[in-house]
């Protein structure tokens, strides 16, 4: 049995040397910060600063990759490493808000017109927000079509 936690391996302090690798290596002026969530579970890593958006990349592709990166760095430290979060400037926010606003829409889409209506492919997290996201309401079901990277979801009027 092998012990994967390493000695004196902390899990900001990886998170941070990664985003620090990752800054200096896209040559970004930015400040970062690593914490830990109200909640204990959550390890957030962000970056402020301006001009950002190489860092952000094209629909969140870039920092999508670097959070998934940084949740790998994690796992080889620890075996129950914390969720792991990566944003800049609030981007993860404004997304959500972004998202949900779609989600509205097609919704309502959906119920006037009385058919199902497709949204943009998107990642399986931002997949799993929206559903989440619309399952609240009941008066709509959501599901997924396609294959990755078109994969998208769909907003349907519920079935009574």
């Amino acid at each position: 049995m092998t012990d994967r936690t390493l000695p004196g391996a902390d899990e900001q302090d990886a998170l941070l040397d990664l985003l620090e690798e990752v800054a200096d290596a896209l040559d970004l002026d930015a400040e970062i910060e690593v914490a830990v969530d109200a909640d204990g579970e959550t390890l957030v890593g962000t970056l402020h600063g301006e001009d950002l958006g190489l860092f952000i990349g094209r629909h969140g592709q870039t920092i999508d990759a670097v959070q998934h990166l940084a949740v790998r760095t994690l796992a080889a430290l620890k075996d129950q490493p914390r969720r792991v979060v990566v944003d800049a400037e609030g981007y993860r926010a404004r997304r959500q808000e972004a998202l949900e606003r779609q989600a509205d829409e097609a919704a309502a889409e959906a119920l006037e017109h009385e058919r199902p209506v497709a949204l943009d492919p998107m990642t399986a997290s931002e997949r799993k927000l929206v559903h989440n996201y619309l399952a609240e309401r009941g008066d709509v079901e959501t599901y997924s079509e396609g294959r990755e990277p078109e994969r998208h979801l769909v907003v349907a009027p519920a079935k009574s």
